[in-house]
C-alpha cells in the first residue's frame, strides 16, 4: 500500500513534500496481477512527467487536467475486454497517462513514430573556431537527441561545417535511421571538433544537395527538412534558398540555436520563418529534450488536417517492456486538436494513443507443434525486421534500444544453409543445408506479412485419432491410461522425459520435468484426453507415441545386451513429445532439451541422411576428465522416415549413446588393415613402405574421426582423451588447416546482433605413400519394427490449419539499465564441402613434411582422417578460430551502398495548402479546455476500444509447393 498524489510528480531536484500530510493525496491499494507482472490499481490511471518539464507548469497542471477524462475511458475498455494491457497515452509534451496505475513506471513513453509521416533530414553542425566548450558539447547532445527522434522509416545524414561542409561520419548519402546507423553518427559526432570561421552557405548547400539529388539510393520520398543547430551568425544565405528552395519550399529548415550569447537571431528566425520550419534556441542541457522533438508538431500539420485518413494504426519495433512482460510491440494511433480557433482548424496534435501486446500472446495463436521441429512461422514489418521469428531472442533485459532484428539477419543469406545452436555454451556449432518452403501473406489491417516455413518432410502431419478402433487394438491400456510413464516404472520401461507443452490449462508447469510428468498423470486422472481443458492434438499424438515408444523397449531394447555393442544407452523422441532414454540410469548424464523441438541432435537428424555423430562440447577452458572415473557418451541419432502415398513424414529420431573408450578400440581396429595375409600387424620403420596400423602404430600414426562441424569426434591418441568435442583446430592446428585448404571443410561468418557481452575495460624425414584402409560404419539402429509400427495407425490425409489474430495498439517503453551491454559477436562454423570426396596429399613444412588421407564415410557426417603424427614445431601452421567472439560487426559503411530492400510506408502527410507557415500559435496558449476534454474523449471511445485484425488460413498442403 502507498499514496499518490493528485498532484504532479515531485523528482529529485525539487523540493520534496510530505504526501502523507498533503490533504488532497489519495491512499491506494496495489494487487499482484499475473497479466502484468507487477502490483497494479485499476482504479485510477497514473501519471509520469519528464523531469526536465517543472511540476508546477501551467502547460503540465492544463494537461492533467484534460486527459484526466481518459481514467473512464481506459476503466470502461478493460470492463470491455479485460484482456487488454497498459493503455498509455502520450502528450506532446512528454507527459504520459497510464492505465492501470503503478507505483512506478521508469518510462518515457516515445510517441515519435505515430505523431509524423516518414522524413529525409539533413542535420549540419556549425563547428566554427566559436563554437567551443559548454556550447559544443550541448551541440553533440542535442544532436544526438535529434537523432534519437527518428524511426526507422526515417532517413538521415550529418554533417559539419565551417569554411566547408563534411560529413561527420564514412556516409556520404541518406541512410536509414536505424539502431546501427545512428550508432555511427553518435560515435562520429562526439570526434566533432570546432575551428575555422562560420559560413552558413556551405552547410546548406550541402544539406540541399543532399536532399534534392535524384540518386537511386533509397530514402523516404516524405517530408524533407534540413536542422542546423550553431551558436549564432549575420549571413541569411538567401541566394541559397532561392536556387534549391524557393518558391515551392520543398524543403523545411529548423534553425538551432545553441549555448548562451549575444548575438543576433533574427537572422536565424528569418531562415526558419521563411522556409516552413520554426526557430528554437537551447541555452542550457534542460531545454534539449523538449526543443528537439518540437519540431515534430509542425510535421504532424498535414496529419491533422488529413483527419480520419491518418488516423491509422502504426506499430513499433519489437522491445523489451521496462515493467516484465517481455518482448512486446505497439500499436499506436495520433491523437489531434479539434477545436477550431475562429473559422481556422486546429493544426496541433495532441499526442499518441497506444496499447501494448506482448510477442508471447501473439505466439499463442501461431500453430506450433503441428508445423514440426524444423518449421515455423515468422512475420515481418516493411523494414524487414522481424516481429515473430524463432532466431528473436534477445538476451539482454531491460536495454533502452529497439529489437531490430533483421530478417536477413535472423537466417543465413546464402541459399539452402540452416544454422543448428545447442543453447549456451556450446550454441551455433553447426550449419546444415536444406530445402524449404517459403509461403506468406498480408496480415490485414497491419502493415505486417506473415509467412510460414516447411521443410519438405512437414508438409503433413501425423494426427492422431484415439477413437479409432484399430488404434485402441493396437495400442495397449498402459498408454491409454498412462502407466507406462509413472516414473515407478523407470527402471524396467527406461526413464521418460515430456515435452513441457501446454497439454491442459490447468497443468501446472515445473522446472524439474520429473515433476512436470506427474503433475501431468495426476491432471489425466481429472480429465479425459478431448476435455475442453486439454489440446485433443497434443494429447491425442502423445499418446499414440507413448503407445509405440513402449512396445520398442519391450520388443527390441529389452533383447540388447548394450555392454556387447559398447553401448551407454538407446533412446527415441518423438514429434509427440516424448524422449524415452533405456537404461534408466542413462538419464543422469542425458542433458539433452526435453523438448524434441528445441533439441539439436533431433533437428539435425531431420534435416540429414543417415547417421549424425555428436561428441559433447569442449574448448580449451573445460575441465579435465579422469579416464579411470569419466564416462563419454558420443550420440548418434537417424530420423524414422515414413512414407504414405508419395508423402513424405519424419516423426520421430531414435538413437544411442557410444561409449568412448570402447569404441576408440573398435575404431584402431577397424582403421588397421591387414589384407597382406600377414598373422598381425606389423609396424612401420622410418623408410619403410607398409600398409596403415591404427592400433600398433599409434606412435607414428594420427588417426582421428572428425564430424562436419569440424569437432573430433574419436582418435587413436590416448592423450586425445581431453580434447573429444574441441575444434579440430585446437586438437592439431596444421592438419585441420590442411583439410580447411584443400576443401574438405568451408567455413562461413554470421554476425549475432543479439548477443550480451560484458562492458569494455576502460623435420627432413620422409615417408612412401602408405596403403590407407577406410573403416565403414555399420547400421547400428534397427528401426524396422518403428516403421511398421507406424504405418498401422498414421493418416495419410493431412492438413495444416493455422490462424493469426493481431491484437490491439500500443506505446513503447524504455526500460533500465543493466551492467551488460548489447553486442554484436562473429560465429565462424564450419562444413563439408560438397566437391571432396578422398584426398591424399603431403603438408608441406619446409624442413619436413606430413603426409595425410582424408575420407568421408558415407551415411554419416564423419570424416575420416590418418597422417603422420607432427614430427617439428614448423608445421604448426595457421590455427582456426572457430569460437564465437565480439565484433564489431560488418562494416556499416560498406552496407549503405548496398541496401537492402524495404518497402516503408505506403502513405506520406507532408504538405497541405491550409498548413500555418514558419510563425504558428503556440500550443501552450490553447484555449477552451473543457471543448477540447469533450473532443478528446469522444474519439478516444471511438479509437482506444480494441481493434481486433483477424486472418484465417485454411492451406490444404498438398497445394504447398505451387
Amino acid at each position: 500500500m502507498c499514496h499518490i498524489s493528485s498532484l504532479p510528480t515531485q523528482f529529485p531536484h525539487q523540493k520534496t513534500e510530505n504526501l502523507l500530510a498533503n490533504p488532497r493525496s489519495l491512499k491506494l491499494d496495489f494487487v499482484d496481477d499475473p497479466n502484468f507482472k507487477n502490483k497494479v490499481n485499476y482504479s485510477y490511471t497514473a501519471v509520469q512527467i519528464p523531469t526536465d518539464i517543472y511540476k508546477g507548469s501551467t502547460v503540465i497542471l492544463n494537461e492533467l487536467n484534460w486527459t484526466a477524462a481518459l481514467e473512464e475511458v481506459f476503466i470502461q475498455n478493460r470492463n470491455e475486454d479485460p484482456s487488454l494491457l497498459w493503455q498509455v497515452f502520450g502528450s506532446a509534451t512528454g507527459v504520459t497517462r497510464y492505465y492501470p496505475g503503478m507505483k512506478f513506471w521508469d518510462a518515457t513513453v516515445v510517441y515519435i513514430q505515430g505523431a509524423s509521416s516518414p522524413k529525409d533530414m539533413v542535420i549540419i553542425v556549425d563547428v566554427s573556431g566559436s563554437v567551443s566548450g559548454l556550447t559544443l558539447k550541448l551541440m553533440k547532445t542535442s544532436v544526438t537527441e535529434m537523432l534519437d527522434t527518428l524511426s526507422d522509416d526515417d532517413y538521415v545524414n550529418v554533417a559539419s561545417f565551417s569554411e566547408k561542409a563534411q560529413t561527420v561520419s564514412c556516409f556520404d548519402h541518406l541512410v536509414q535511421a536505424n539502431v546501427r546507423n545512428k550508432k555511427v553518427f553518435k560515435e562520429a559526432v562526439e570526434n566533432m571538433t570546432a575551428k575555422g570561421t562560420t559560413d552558413y552557405k556551405s552547410g546548406f548547400q550541402f544539406a540541399f544537395e543532399q536532399l534534392l539529388n535524384r540518386t537511386n539510393i533509397p530514402r523516404a520520398n516524405c517530408n524533407k527538412m534540413i536542422m542546423m543547430f550553431t551558436d549564432g551568425g549575420e549571413d541569411r544565405a538567401q541566394d541559397v534558398f532561392e536556387k534549391y528552395n524557393w518558391p515551392h519550399k520543398t524543403v523545411r529548415v529548423f534553425t538551432f540555436s545553441v549555448g548562451q550569447h549575444n548575438y543576433d537571431v533574427a537572422p536565424l528566425q528569418w531562415m526558419a520563418c521563411h522556409n516552413k520550419g520554426y526557430y528554437y534556441e537551447i541555452p542550457s542541457i534542460g531545454a534539449i529534450r523538449i526543443n528537439t522533438q518540437e519540431y515534430l508538431d509542425v510535421l504532424s500539420r498535414p496529419m491533422v488536417l488529413a483527419g480520419n485518413k491518418a488516423k491509422q494504426v502504426q506499430w513499433t519495433n519489437v522491445y523489451q517492456d521496462a515493467l516484465g512482460l517481455g518482448l512486446v510491440i505497439s500499436g499506436t494511433m495520433p491523437v489531434f486538436n479539434l477545436t477550431m480557433e475562429g473559422d481556422t482548424q486546429n493544426q496541433l496534435i495532441l499526442g499518441v494513443m497506444g496499447v501494448d501486446i506482448p510477442l508471447n500472446d501473439i505466439k499463442k495463436l501461431t500453430p506450433r507443434y503441428n508445423l514440426g521441429a524444423n518449421g515455423y512461422i515468422f512475420a515481418i514489418d516493411p523494414n524487414g525486421y522481424v516481429l515473430l521469428h524463432p532466431n528473436l531472442q534477445p538476451k539482454i533485459i531491460n536495454f533502452r534500444e529497439p529489437v531490430t532484428l533483421d530478417f536477413l539477419d535472423a537466417e543465413l543469406e546464402d541459399r539452402g544453409w540452416i544454422e543448428r545452436g545447442l543453447g549456451v555454451p556450446d550454441r551455433h556449432r553447426y550449419i546444415d543445408e536444406a530445402l524449404r518452403t517459403y509461403t506468406w501473406t498480408p496480415v490485414n489491417g497491419t502493415d505486417y506479412s506473415l509467412g510460414l516455413v516447411l521443410p519438405p518432410y512437414s508438409l503433413f502431419h501425423i494426427r492422431a485419432n484415439l477413437s479409432d478402433q484399430i488404434l485402441q487394438l493396437f495400442l495397449p491400456l498402459s498408454a491409454l491410461n498412462f502407466e507406462s510413464l509413472l516414473p515407478s516404472s523407470f527402471e524396467s520401461e527406461g526413464h521418460v522425459f515430456i515435452a513441457p507443452r501446454e497439454y491442459c490449462k490447468d497443468l501446472q508447469l515445473s522446472d524439474n520435468n520429473t515433476e512436470f510428468l506427474e503433475n501431468f498423470i495426476a491432471l489425466m486422472e481429472k480429465v479425459t484426453p478431448d476435455s475442453n481443458l486439454c489440446d485433443s492434438f497434443l494429447l491425442h499424438n502423445l499418446i499414440l507415441d507413448t503407445g509405440i515408444i513402449r512396445q520398442l523397449v519391450d520388443k527390441v531394447w529389452k533383447n540388447w545386451d548394450l555392454n556387447t555393442y559398447g553401448m551407454l544407452a538407446v533412446f527415441a523422441a518423438t514429434d509427440g513429445g516424448i524422449t524415452r532414454v533405456f537404461p534408466n540410469k542413462a538419464a543422469e548424464d542425458w542433458n539433452e532439451d526435453p523438448e524434441p523441438f528445441n533439441a539439436s541432435f533431433y533437428r539435425r537428424s531431420l534435416d540429414n541422411k543417415g547417421y549424425i555423430f555428436r561428441a559433447p562440447y569442449r574448448d580449451s577452458n573445460s575441465d579435465l576428465l579422469d579416464p579411470l572415473n569419466d564416462t563419454i557418451g558420443i550420440l548418434v541419432s537417424t530420423a524414422v522416415e515414413l512414407n504414405f502415398n508419395e508423402k513424405t513424414l519424419k516423426p520421430a529420431v531414435v538413437g544411442v549413446k557410444l561409449d568412448l573408450e570402447a569404441w576408440v578400440e573398435k575404431f584402431k581396429i577397424l582403421a588397421s588393415n591387414q589384407t597382406d595375409g600377414r598373422q598381425g600387424p606389423r609396424k612401420c620403420g622410418l623408410s619403410l613402405s607398409c600398409e596403415m596400423d591404427c592400433e600398433v602404430n599409434s606412435d607414428d600414426l594420427l588417426c582421428v574421426l572428425i564430424d562436419d562441424g569440424g569437432f573430433l569426434v574419436m582418435s587413436n591418441q590416448r592423450d586425445h582423451w581431453n580434447k573429444v568435442g574441441m575444434f579440430f583446430s585446437e586438437v592439431d592446428s596444421s592438419l585441420m588447416y590442411a583439410l580447411y585448404n584443400y576443401s574438405f571443410y568451408t567455413r562461413k561468418e554470421s554476425f549475432d546482433y543479439q548477443s550480451v557481452c560484458a562492458p569494455s575495460p576502460n623435420s627432413n624425414t620422409g615417408a612412401a605413400p602408405r596403403g590407407v584402409f577406410v573403416p565403414s560404419i555399420t547400421d547400428l539402429l534397427n528401426v524396422a519394427w518403428w516403421t511398421s509400427a507406424a504405418l498401422m495407425t498414421y493418416p495419410s490425409n493431412i492438413y495444416i490449419f493455422f490462424f493469426f489474430t493481431q491484437l490491439t495498439e500500443e506505446v513503447t517503453a524504455d526500460s533500465m539499465d543493466s551492467r551488460e551491454t548489447s553486442c554484436i559477436t562473429m560465429q565462424t562454423q564450419y562444413y563439408f564441402s560438397n566437391n571432396t570426396v578422398s584426398y591424399t596429399n603431403l603438408i608441406d613444412c619446409g624442413n619436413c613434411s606430413r603426409l595425410f588421407h582424408a575420407q568421408r564415410i558415407s551415411n554419416t557426417n564423419l570424416l575420416f582422417v590418418v597422417a603422420e603424427k607432427m614430427m617439428c614445431s614448423s608445421c604448426e601452421g595457421v590455427k582456426l578460430a572457430q569460437a564465437e567472439t565480439r565484433s564489431q560487426g560488418p562494416q556499416q559503411c560498406e552496407l549503405v551502398d548496398k541496401p537492402r530492400y524495404r518497402k516503408g510506408p505506403s502513405t506520406c502527410f507532408d504538405y497541405n495548402d491550409l498548413v500555418y507557415g514558419g510563425a504558428f500559435p503556440d500550443k501552450h496558449q490553447l484555449r477552451n479546455y473543457q471543448e477540447r476534454q469533450l473532443g478528446l474523449s469522444k474519439f478516444l471511445q471511438g479509437i482506444i476500444a480494441k481493434a481486433k485484425f483477424q486472418t484465417v488460413y485454411f492451406i490444404n498442403t498438398e497445394d504447398m509447393n505451387t
